[in-house]
């Protein structure tokens, strides 16, 4: 009992140590509180907690060594720009001005990396905090407003202390935590893939297909940040301990994410061919084993336990080829033959697919492997630091907009500000700040969140004010909303900013009178809320569909480097080197991001995506593309005829070439035909029956992986066509004197 109490202590520990932000800012605000309250200073909370929460938003994922790197950046940030305030707060044109080119300077530093991201937005929040310290009190002496500006400063200082000490004592809790989520969401895509395997006709195959992209680009996001989250703990020597284990567990990631979004034939045919047999139903229940394994897997990394593969898939397995050799004595139709050689590659995934988790239940998770790099995309130099913002300057890019946006928005509201209320206005600015996003679906999505979290809060401020009257009861409701602030952020806005409203409410009332903030934080709320959604319309609009071409071509680009590290493999042998992965990575990375650049597309006015039903199809067929792809390299395996593998070569080099034209038809290349035939050389133009590409190569045992290399290759074709087609509509929508878009 005893064992089992202290094993049951130590989950939970490690359990509160995954709740990482929300507990340091627990413990910080409540240090910061205590000791403002035992030395009698309770004016200082307020600055001290703003600084918290500034330095808190700066925060990235990070090792020991980085955070303490990348907090004393923000910490000079941070005293520039609140030093600036402080110099240009009576000085209304240096100071908009000032803030202005801050807005964009900052703004373009995330084309660096997400930390630069977090550290310039931080920065001009702590920047507007500046402002509320001497905010209805221009009267205040020097010395005073440099206590506030001293406080900022000291809060944001003491966080970045908790924030550095917490990377020392939990190195690998942050990776531990990513691989958590990571397997879980491929569970979540392991089991819904599994509902395509339903032996029943008419299924919207198309519908499940966009569900599938969607689910693989939160797949993709979770892939990316556990190996971000690697790599910052990764030095000059090879990782030991948790470290090496969970950097084998995302490669081992990485390969069920290939072997899981493959596909082997077209499912609506395969539903049509054994609808009378339980075929289907067998690879449906192995792949929900499989997903279900993979949520296994991820709890067990959350206990820290050794992961237990069980036999239920392995006789799931059995079951399936049994099922498999029964078909194959009752089918004579060559077409059924053909479709049922698709299943049976589809089992031999499926039975790799398994090994590969099984692989997990090694200490190391290394699984046999000789490569193990990972490819590192953070910059090496200064020189490359100013390239990356470098190449952003231009209107094409969406994050120039967004910072030339940001910057206009701020100066109208600071204009508004003064001409209505300049008295308690930096609220305004804040708000602002707050709801402007880069996507227009973000931004209305805040400015509705934000009002209404802001009359909930005001609402519940003022009921909590009227029940606990005692200071010291005050004080503890605002460490619990800042603490709630941090954990429901990401994922209920709403209830964030009702949180941090309630927190203000709370500080103010230490040191007057709280109730006289809420009319003004209410109007303040809406008039920065309006400016932020009027600066998406009027300044330098950036609708998805100015991107879609762009975005477009790069996926098929990235494709078509895929399938040339694919067939270069089938030379050599299967090989899970770094060229192959990068190659894979950086094609599901382009789907992700085509696929939130056309949901996105779908959350804009109706007016600015006329043509948003083609970019649909589109994304539905690069992601079958994809797919096909996939099940290319799952099958990886070296092909000995010397004829055999150059005719097939030529074959993926045709389709290779076949999307490289297309790419280029998309950019608006001019001299390139993407609507027409023969983009990309005759072997890519004509698609063939899968069931003939099958045949094509005799009966053989020897032919097998030549014949599934020229099956899946015919699968590619077509969706090449398909993909030509609906490029053809996006780019002349008015071709046949209609609107092909609709």
């Amino acid at each position: 009992m005893f064992s089992f109490s202290l094993d049951t202590f130590r989950y939970r520990l490690r359990q509160l140590a995954g709740q990482a932000q929300p507990l340091r800012v627990l413990l910080t605000l409540g240090s910061l509180m205590a000791i403002g309250s035992l030395s009698g200073h309770a004016e200082a909370v307020t600055p001290l907690f703003l600084g918290t929460i500034a330095s808190a938003l700066a925060e990235t994922d990070d090792s020991a060594r980085g955070r303490l790197r990348a907090q004393l950046v923000t910490l000079a940030c941070f005293a520039v720009a609140a030093f600036a305030v402080l110099s240009w707060i009576d000085q209304p044109v240096f100071f908009i001005a000032g803030l202005a080119l801050a807005a964009f300077s900052l703004t373009m530093l995330g084309a660096i990396e997400p930390r630069y991201k977090a550290i310039g937005f931080a920065t001009l929040i702590l920047a507007i905090y500046a402002t509320l310290g001497t905010d209805g009190n221009a009267a205040a002496s020097e010395s005073a407003r440099l206590r506030e500006v001293l406080l900022l400063l000291a809060g944001a200082a003491w966080y970045g202390v908790f924030s550095v000490a917490w990377c020392a004592f939990f190195p690998a809790q942050p990776v531990q935590v990513r691989l958590v989520k990571l397997f879980s969401v491929l569970g979540d895509y392991v089991c819904f893939k599994a509902s395509l395997f339903e032996p029943l006709r008419g299924i919207d195959v198309e519908r499940k297909r966009l569900s599938l992209a969607q689910l693989n680009a939160d797949v993709v996001g979770e892939l990316n940040a556990a190996k971000e989250g690697i790599f910052r703990r990764i030095g000059a020597r090879a990782p030991k301990g948790r470290i090496a284990r969970y950097r084998g567990l995302y490669l081992i990631a990485q390969d069920v994410h290939e072997r899981a979004t493959s596909s082997h034939d077209d499912y609506n045919a395969l539903a049509d061919a054994f609808f009378h047999s339980d075929l289907l139903y067998r690879c449906q229940r192995v792949l929900s084993l499989q997903g279900e394994a993979c949520r296994r897997l991820a709890h067990s990394i959350e206990r820290r336990e050794p992961f237990v593969a069980g036999p239920e898939t392995g006789r799931a397995l059995a079951e399936l080829q049994s099922a498999i050799d029964h078909e194959r004595t009752q089918v004579r139709e060559p077409r059924r033959l053909a479709l049922l050689a698709s299943v049976e590659a589809l089992a031999w995934n499926l039975a790799q697919l398994d090994g590969q988790l099984a692989g997990a239940t090694e200490p190391s998770a290394r699984a046999g492997r000789a490569d193990m790099g990972l490819f590192d995309r953070s910059p090496r130099s200064w020189r490359e630091r100013v390239e990356r913002v470098r190449r952003q300057f231009t209107p094409q890019s969406a994050l120039f907009r967004h910072a030339l946006r940001l910057a206009a928005a701020l100066m109208a509201g600071y204009g508004v500000m003064l001409l209505i209320h300049p008295v308690r206005g930096y609220w305004i600015l804040l708000t602002t700040l707050f709801v402007c996003q880069q996507a227009w679906g973000d931004t209305v999505s805040r400015m509705g969140q934000r009002i209404a979290g802001t009359a909930v809060g005001v609402v519940a401020g003022w009921a909590l004010l009227a029940l606990f009257p005692q200071p010291w009861l005050q004080s503890l409701v605002a460490v619990a909303a800042g603490v709630f602030f941090f954990a429901t952020r990401a994922t209920r806005y709403l209830l964030a900013t009702a949180a941090v409203t309630v927190l203000v409410l709370m500080c103010s009332n230490q040191v007057g009178d709280g109730d006289v903030l809420i009319v003004p934080r209410l109007i303040d709320t809406a008039i920065g809320s309006v400016i932020a959604a009027l600066a998406m319309i009027l300044v330098l609009p950036h609708w998805q569909s100015r991107r879609f071409s762009d975005l477009a071509a790069t996926a098929l680009r990235n494709h078509g480097h895929y399938l040339r590290q694919i067939a270069g493999q089938y030379r050599s042998g299967a090989r899970d080197d770094l060229a192959y992965r990068l190659a894979r990575r950086n094609a599901h990375n382009a789907d992700a991001t085509l696929s939130g650049a056309v949901f996105e597309m779908y959350r804009e006015p109706g007016l600015v995506r006329p043509r948003a039903g083609v970019a649909l199809r589109f994304l539905i067929q690069s992601h079958a593309l994809l797919s096909y792809l996939s099940a290319l390299g799952a099958h990886r395996a070296a092909l000995h005829a010397p004829q055999q593998l150059a005719a097939l070569n030529a074959e993926a080099e045709g389709a290779a070439s076949a999307l490289d034209a297309l790419a280029s038809y998309m950019e608006g290349v001019e001299g390139v035909e993407g609507a027409s035939s023969d983009g990309g050389g005759e072997a890519a133009s004509k698609p063939i029956d899968p069931a003939t590409a099958v045949e094509a190569d005799g009966d053989e045992a020897a032919d097998h992986i030549a014949r599934l290399f020229r099956a899946e290759l015919a699968m590619v074709r077509v969706q090449i066509e398909s993909l030509r087609d609906h490029a053809g509509r996006w780019m002349q929508p008015h071709a046949d004197g209609a609107d092909l878009a609709r």
